[in-house]
């Protein structure tokens, strides 16, 4: 027979995934990798005049997925991704140094304002 549980120790179900912490909100400035990787691969297909139906199928992924890899809205796998640079004649490594350079060009914008329009420093005391 089991003992009554007192009242400060009931057990409340949790829904799946409770448990873990919830994934902190970028910092106000700071963009999305996805949105940057996205950028730079509609950038380059663009550059090159091709639709999205023609990288897609040069990469073999669908254009829906391309499309939404594009757009920001998936976080494609490292091989998603080597496929659609390769598809635009670009390597991996290539779409990620594009990629990091437009972030810290945003995030040093986002940092000093001021410096954006003529591409200057930015000097904190």
């Amino acid at each position: 027979m089991s003992s009554p549980m007192p009242n400060d120790a009931r057990v409340v179900p949790l829904r799946p995934g409770a448990d873990r912490p919830e994934s902190p909100a970028p910092a106000p400035g700071e963009p999305l990798w996805r949105d940057l990787v996205g950028d730079v691969l509609r950038r380059e297909r663009r550059a090159q005049e091709r639709t999205l139906k023609d990288v897609a199928d040069a990469a073999r992924i669908s254009l829906p997925y391309l499309s939404e890899v594009e757009r920001g809205r998936k976080e494609a796998s490292s091989e998603v991704l080597a496929a659609a640079a390769r598809a635009l004649g670009l390597g991996l490594g290539d779409l990620l140094s594009r990629a990091q350079g437009e972030l810290a060009r945003q995030t040093a914008v986002a940092r000093c304002p001021s410096a954006a329009p003529t591409r200057g420093l930015c000097l904190a005391a």
